[in-house]
């Protein structure tokens, strides 16, 4: 006989089912929380290391530029015209007389020719003129002789018949022969003032005349200068820098043909972050890098211009320009701006500041691991930074970018 049991309420049973649940649940995350994550690995092939070295430091400002010649020539067209023939190009040793290139202006050549003219005719001018300066100046000269010798025939006759008066010679005609001779010495007087004054008159018209000469001779002289412009010289010993224009093109007056520059007087042009301006003084040594030699090199000039976030300096040479050195050649300087006495200092790791905290990993004796360790940096000196804080000599850093595990506190190297 089946004997039938009394069924359990279940409201009492579903409260205790859920707080089991929640039980379970809040063990789960509690464990998952508490469990060590696992540490990233990476591989040693791909990191680069630097040790923490101590001694001196020497402090410097990296910049890249160009060699330029100190003394340049820049050769512009006088006049429009056409490139006839090119005899150089870009790079060859040139001389003072050096034919770069030849230009062609038809319409120049008979300026020339109309200028030549006007100056021949006034030449002409000046001849003729003194020619009837000449004829003018003798006829009154020769009325002037005339003059004086009747003055002084009229004067003899005075004199002759100055004793004679009132007996021989009447007094009326003795009178008569003295004003005769007070107006032939009056005529004479005024004769002669006449010719000083064409003389004066005639120097100012031989002074007028030469200068049109001189202008008609300006006016040939630039002319013929514009002409000889057309054979186009290089002006001093050096090289060819630049020849931006190409045979048969047309070019307008003021135009650049060519830019020559002297090949002994080179500096070197430099650009630098403005950000280190500050460190920058005249006088400061640097070393130019021609991708053949370093050289040593003095600092001359510093612009007060900013282009692009970088100034301009100037670099000379202090031995002297090398033999690897030409004009325009690309060249690196690092400029020394201090020295730094027993410091700590290290290859500059990725994404660190000069003069700020940064965080790096450092490698666990063992090589095995590498630990974040925060730093304190100090002056940049190029390839190098000054450790202020953080770390001993001979510690082991990683220079590579890490961020992507910049959330790890630690790292397992692995081979």
């Amino acid at each position: 006989m089946d004997i039938a049991k009394p069924k359990k309420n279940s409201r009492f049973m579903r409260p205790l089912l859920i707080g089991g649940a929640l039980v379970v649940v809040l063990l789960l995350v509690t464990g998952f929380i508490s469990r060590p994550q696992a540490q990233q690995k990476i591989d040693r092939s791909k990191l680069l290391l630097g040790t923490v070295q101590r001694g001196d430091l020497q402090v410097v400002v990296d910049g890249y530029g160009v060699l330029r010649s100190d003394k340049q020539t820049l050769i512009t067209a006088l006049t429009s015209a056409t490139v006839a023939e090119v005899l150089l190009r870009s790079g060859a040793p040139v001389d003072a007389d050096s034919i770069i290139l030849r230009l062609n202006n038809p319409e120049l050549l008979r300026e020339v020719e109309a200028a030549n003219m006007a100056l021949i005719q006034e030449k002409a001018n000046l001849r003729r003129l003194k020619l009837s300066n000449q004829r003018e100046l003798l006829g009154e000269q020769a009325t002037l002789a005339e003059l004086t010798a009747t003055f002084k025939s009229v004067q003899l006759r005075c004199e002759a018949e100055k004793g004679l008066a009132g007996g021989a010679v009447s007094m009326l005609a003795y009178k008569t022969t003295l004003l005769q001779q007070e107006q032939m010495e009056e005529r004479v007087k005024l004769q002669t003032q006449r010719i000083e004054q064409l003389k004066d008159a005639m120097r100012e018209a031989l002074i007028i005349q030469q200068e049109q000469i001189n202008q008609a001779n300006s006016r040939y002289e630039n002319t013929q200068q514009r002409a000889d412009r057309l054979v186009v010289r290089a002006g001093i010993k050096g090289v060819l820098q630049r020849l931006p224009v190409d045979l048969g093109q047309s070019v307008s007056a003021g135009q650049e043909l060519a830019l020559v520059g002297s090949d002994k007087d080179l500096k070197a042009l430099i650009r630098v972050s403005q950000s280190k301006a500050e460190q920058l003084k005249v006088g400061q040594s640097a070393k130019i890098n021609t991708r053949r030699e370093q050289v040593a090199g003095v600092l001359t000039r510093i612009t007060p211009e900013v282009h692009d976030g970088t100034i301009e300096v100037e670099i000379a040479f202090m031995d002297g320009v090398p033999t690897s050195a030409r004009p325009e050649l690309n060249v690196d300087a690092q400029i020394n701006t201090a020295s730094i006495k027993d410091a700590l200092f290290i290859e500059r790791p990725m994404n660190v500041q000069s003069h700020a905290k940064g965080s790096v990993f450092r490698v666990a004796e063992n090589n095995k691991s590498a630990e974040l360790q925060d730093l304190s940096f100090g002056e940049d000196a190029g390839k190098f930074i000054q450790i202020k804080q953080g770390a001993k000599e001979k510690d082991r850093f990683i220079l590579s970018d890490m961020t992507s595990v910049q959330d790890a506190k630690t790292i397992q190297i692995v081979d």
